[in-house]
């Protein structure tokens, strides 16, 4: 599995629109071959950046996705630049452990 997270420093006041282009966008990024699971992260205090993360099945898949149509239009007419306190971070990785509470039940 291959995971991309997007940390967003969203300036104050900005909150609400921020979160709003996701809620508009939902069911979207689910059409992409794929694709597995996406979570918008708020931050839980001031200090930390919104966290996008986006599970796909392989790079290849993530990459044909930022080549799409989906991906063109997710990120056409973006929030103005004062929505955002510095420039946000992409991180990419692979999934090399995973685990989750369905076991222990």
């Amino acid at each position: 599995m291959y995971v991309v997270a997007n940390r967003v420093p969203v300036a104050a006041g900005w909150e609400q629109a921020f979160e709003e282009r996701f809620r508009q966008r939902a069911g979207r990024i689910e059409q992409n071959p794929g694709f597995i699971r996406m979570e918008v992260l708020r931050p839980a205090d001031e200090e930390s950046p919104w966290i996008v993360l986006t599970h796909w099945e392989s790079e290849d898949a993530f990459r044909q996705w930022l080549s799409s149509d989906d991906f063109k239009e997710a990120h056409n007419n973006p929030l103005p630049h004062e929505a955002y306190t510095e420039e946000g971070r992409l991180e990419r990785h692979e999934v090399v452990i995973a685990s989750d509470g369905a076991a222990t039940k």
